[in-house]
């Protein structure tokens, strides 16, 4: 039986794990230091181990604690860990950046959620408002083998496919790639547009139309829209639609926007999310 210690295990993406892991075939060690994080874990008749304790017995160390803490709990835990164990992130922006403690005979291994589809086959009622994923909503998940054996990788995925359940599939990649996909492509980029939908229905509804109709009309647009994107609709966007989108590309679509994949500027992206107080010398 491999003894796993989760790091941080109280809190909110902990929880997610802590809840999905503790009837598992593990023996699991739970750290946790804040008041409202022991009080998620006795909600759970469950009880912490101290980290000395946990990270020494550990065969797998997962880290379920804010990107920006990572490099400086990293610093703490690696050197307490026994050889040929592994630490798994579940982002790969502190690994992307190099703030990860210099150790040849561990292994590092990133891995982080696809999320439930847009288009889905759900069908149970709580499964279609699962939106995070790992709780009912089937999701894909991504997985890099930074440093350490071959044969951790398929030791260390069948861990995070036990965390992130139910997984419809496992992608593995690069530490890199995986950092072109999340903050630059998800983030960056996506969740970006997503306030930028949101914003543009709450200027229509500020310009007297009712809230309620925008809210239907918005959703249900994105709805076809990503569809016909994505190829799932099967049918084209219409010769007036395709003359908006090339006006609205040129009214608010600033150009040379896929320079944010570059190497240098995913990187300063990754390294303001880090360092949050960057952001001030942008504006």
């Amino acid at each position: 039986m491999q003894t796993l210690a989760l790091i941080g295990a109280g809190g909110k993406m902990g929880c997610r794990i802590t809840d999905n892991l503790k009837d598992g075939p593990y023996e699991m060690k739970y750290v946790e230091v804040g008041a409202r994080g022991l009080e998620n874990l006795n909600q759970r008749g469950l009880s912490a181990t101290p980290e000395d304790e946990a990270v020494a017995a550990a065969d797998v160390v997962i880290l379920a604690v804010p990107d920006v803490a990572i490099g400086a709990v990293s610093a703490g835990i690696v050197p307490k860990l026994k050889p040929n164990a592994a630490l798994i992130l579940l982002d790969p922006a502190a690994a992307h950046m190099g703030e990860l403690p210099e150790r040849a005979d561990i292994t590092y291994f990133i891995a982080h959620p696809c999320h439930p589809p847009v288009f889905n086959d759900e069908t149970d009622p709580e499964a279609r408002r699962d939106f995070f994923g790992g709780v009912k909503a089937k999701q894909a998940v991504v997985c890099a083998l930074m440093q350490g054996p071959e044969e951790h990788y398929a030791v260390c995925e069948d861990i995070v496919k036990r965390m992130y359940a139910p997984v419809m599939r496992s992608h593995r990649m690069t530490v890199e790639q995986m950092a072109i996909l999340e903050p630059t492509m998800a983030e960056t980029i996506g969740a970006s547009v997503a306030m930028f939908l949101k914003q543009a229905m709450d200027e229509a509804v500020k310009r007297g139309v009712p809230a309620e109709a925008a809210r239907d009309f918005m959703l249900g647009h994105i709805n076809i829209e990503l569809a016909i994107a994505f190829g799932e609709a099967g049918n084209p966007f219409s010769d007036a639609c395709l003359v908006a989108m090339e006006y609205g590309r040129k009214r608010w679509l600033k150009e040379g926007w896929e320079s944010l994949f570059e190497p240098d500027s995913v990187r300063d992206q990754i390294d303001v999310m880090l360092h949050p107080e960057k952001l001030k010398g942008m504006e």
